[in-house]
């Protein structure tokens, strides 16, 4: 029996193993979510908001590293879907996007709610375009899925409401090959790569997420050099735990061990990483660079060796070739600053630090005896969160805390927002990520404002009973714009947040809310959060002033920092 366009495409994501589809329903979508209805193993997801949507598409192709799927109707239901896209393209996951269109006939005339979506579309799909023909099918839907996977990025199909429903003329199975090449580079670039670190003496990895599947090359290529390993935020997920060299995270949100590392090796060697933030590389220092994606050698530093190939079989041809070091003074410098910054740092999460640091004069002044701590939340979580939780995190000092405190052991897994930064992903990306893995644990680092910009599609939890934890730091701000602003030198502005008692809203709607306003009922109320069957959603009253110092603080950010305090001060005593 010939297949509809719909049916077409319906069959062809079952094939995929594509187990849900996101959005919000229209009447552009009406023959693709009727093909989904009566099609067992493909199940629709209807969210709130086509952004949760799209948020939520992108978590489980990050996840499982197949295709994420979502649907927008004609006009407003695809504009909303462009910031959870934009996300998935920056993460460089695969995800297929079905929109609707005005009728065929119709396209072009302004008619209502029409949208130009191969335009809008452009800048964030590496593939886009609109079914104008049943014949056009399956061919170009097995276009948009293999750019999708090939460039690893967000392919747009477009589809008009009174086209989903016509029966192709002649209608054939798809087709989509999909093997991935493994390339690596020829022998003189690797000798040359070779020659270049053996001559070095204090050699520094900056791992990324791209070098995840080769962990194994990666401890060997550190064990050889003797090399203290810097991690980017995104290769937490597989490098952090049980792992020697490791010294956590550089940048704004990293540690000084990580930032001394690197600036005292002679030689760096980038695996797999596109770290953005230029002003945290070395300065004067050989730099040897392997990454699959040629366009990503040398735009953030200068590189010396670039080595355009996937990271394993690159390493498994240069390792060969290394002498090795003996010499571990510069990994163990780096490794014992690193232990000692840890040990500060869990002596901030430790339930009676203010009452040992700050004494009864400033608890007296200051009246914050009931205000948490971010970092004896985040500590907590990772203490009795499952060895194979996915943790999600909302973009700002949420990140902040879980890189500092929540360690990737066991069979964690970790996304976010961390390249496109967008607010209010942590909880459409959990969304995503319970319907994904059904049985584990899933824990949402969600900031107050991030929570609030989507709160609608708390009922899409509560709808599909999904027992996400939701940890909401509360602390009334959008934390890291007012961090932003005063080490500028500035006085915090637009910041503040009228916040709702989120667990009461969670109540109301039919889940479970639990809210902490006392540091001494903290750890009974986080192990209360995961006891509790189904999803929850903690909301822990945390400290506004609480500030999150980088691994290389400057001096005019820490004048900065006080001048603003200053001009605080005096602007609450004018009002």
């Amino acid at each position: 029996m010939t297949r509809t366009v719909a049916r077409v495409i319906v069959d062809a994501l079952k094939e995929l193993g594509v187990r849900h589809v996101f959005g919000v329903v229209g009447d552009a979508l009406n023959p693709l979510t009727d093909a989904i209805r009566t099609t067992d193993e493909v199940d629709w997801v209807g969210c709130r908001h086509e952004e949760a949507a799209a948020f939520a598409a992108g978590a489980q192709s990050q996840l499982s590293g197949t295709l994420g799927v979502c649907m927008g109707t004609v006009g407003p239901g695809s504009v909303h879907l462009l910031n959870g896209l934009y996300d998935a393209a920056k993460s460089r996951t695969p995800v297929l996007a079905i929109c609707g269109q005005v009728p065929l006939a119709e396209i072009g005339s302004e008619y209502f709610q029409e949208v130009d979506n191969d335009l809008l579309f452009r800048d964030v799909a590496v593939y886009r375009a609109t079914v104008t023909s049943p014949d056009q099918m399956p061919r170009m839907l097995e276009s948009a899925v293999r750019a999708a996977f090939g460039q690893g990025g967000v392919a747009v199909l477009t589809v008009p409401g009174d086209l989903g429903d016509q029966e192709l003329a002649e209608d054939r199975p798809t087709r989509f090959a999909l093997d991935r090449a493994v390339t690596r580079p020829d022998d003189p670039a690797l000798a040359e790569a070779a020659d270049l670190l053996n001559s070095a003496s204090r050699v520094t990895l900056l791992v990324g997420r791209g070098a995840r599947d080769a962990r194994a090359e990666v401890l060997g290529a550190a064990e050889l050099l003797s090399a203290p390993m810097v991690l980017t935020l995104k290769a937490k997920e597989g490098f952090e735990g049980d792992n020697a060299y490791q010294v956590g995270q550089t940048g704004l949100i990293g540690n000084p061990a990580a930032a001394h590392a690197l600036d005292h090796g002679d030689a760096l060697l980038m695996l797999g990483t596109d770290f953005p933030y230029r002003d945290w590389y070395p300065k004067d220092c050989k730099v040897v660079q392997i990454d699959a994606r040629e366009d990503h050698l040398g735009r953030r530093v200068p590189v010396d060796v670039g080595l355009a190939g996937d990271v394993g079989a690159t390493l498994r041809g240069l390792l060969p070739l290394l002498k090795g070091s003996s010499d571990r003074a510069h990994l163990d410098d780096a490794r014992n600053r690193f232990t000692q910054w840890q040990e500060g740092q869990q002596r901030l999460a430790e339930p009676d630090h203010e009452r040992r640091w700050t004494g009864k004069l400033r608890a007296a002044l200051d009246n914050r005896d009931h205000e948490i701590r971010p970092e004896a939340l985040a500590a907590a979580v990772d203490r009795y969160a499952d060895q194979d939780a996915v943790f999600t995190s909302d973009t700002g000092m949420a990140t902040v805390w879980l890189s500092r405190f929540v360690t990737m052991t066991g069979t964690r897994r970790l996304i976010g927002s961390y390249n496109l930064g967008s607010m209010a992903n942590a909880m459409p990306q959990a969304l995503g990520a319970q319907l994904w893995a059904p049985d584990r644990q899933i824990v949402a680092f969600c900031g107050d404002g991030g929570l609030s910009m989507l709160l609608g599609d708390l009922m899409t939890i509560k709808t599909y009973r999904l027992p996400v934890k939701l940890v909401v730091f509360d602390n009334r701000r959008l934390g890291m714009v007012k961090l932003e602003q005063e080490q500028a030198g500035l006085p915090e502005f637009g910041t503040e947040l009228d916040n709702p008692d989120f667990a009461a809203v969670a109540t109301a709607l039919g889940l479970t809310g639990i809210r902490v306003t006392d540091p001494a009922d903290l750890h009974d109320s986080v192990r209360r959060a995961f006891d509790t069957p189904g999803p929850v959603v903690l909301d822990v009253l945390t400290n506004p002033e609480e500030v999150a110092v980088p691994g290389k603080p400057t001096v005019s950010q820490g004048w900065g920092f006080a001048i603003a305090k200053v001009k605080e001060v005096l602007s609450s005593r004018e009002n």
